[in-house]
C-alpha cells in the first residue's frame, strides 16, 4: 500500500529554518508530482507547494521566495527547504499524491488519495 512518512519538523525561532523530508512508498515515485499542505489550529487545509515528478516547482504566494521544494527520485523522497520562518507558518505539515503526475492545489483533504501522517512545525520565540 501507499505510505507517506514526512519529518524533519520541530521548534524554530521566527527567522529561523527547517527542511522537512517525505519519504514515499508503494508508488511509482518517478512518475507522480507531490506536495506539501499545511493546517494551523483552528483552520483550513492550505496547500504550500508542489512539484512535478521531472521538476517544475510552484509555490502558494504565502510562501514564495522562502520555501523550496525539491525530490530525489532515486530516495522516493521529497523535500520542502523553508527559510525566514515566520510565526504564521505554524502547522502541521503533510505530503500528499494522487500517484500520478497531476498538480492538485489541495484545498481539501479529498483533493488527494495519498497523504502522510504530518509533522508538526513550530514558530515561536
Amino acid at each position: 500500500q501507499v505510505q507517506l512518512v514526512e519529518s524533519g519538523g520541530g521548534l524554530v525561532q521566527p527567522g529561523g529554518s527547517l527542511r522537512l523530508s517525505c519519504v514515499a512508498s508503494g508508488v511509482t515515485f518517478d512518475h507522480s508530482a507531490m506536495a506539501w499542505a499545511r493546517q494551523a489550529p483552528g483552520k483550513g487545509l492550505e496547500w504550500v507547494s508542489g512539484i512535478y515528478s521531472r521538476g517544475g516547482e510552484y509555490y502558494a504566494d504565502s510562501v514564495k521566495g522562502r520555501f523550496t521544494i525539491s525530490r530525489d527520485n532515486d530516495k522516493n523522497t521529497v523535500y520542502l527547504q523553508m527559510n525566514n520562518l515566520k510565526p504564521e507558518d505554524t502547522a502541521k505539515y503533510y505530503c500528499a499524491t494522487q500517484g500520478w503526475d497531476t498538480m492538485i492545489k489541495a484545498t481539501t483533504w479529498s483533493d488527494y488519495d495519498y497523504w502522510g501522517q504530518g509533522t508538526q512545525v513550530t514558530v515561536s520565540a
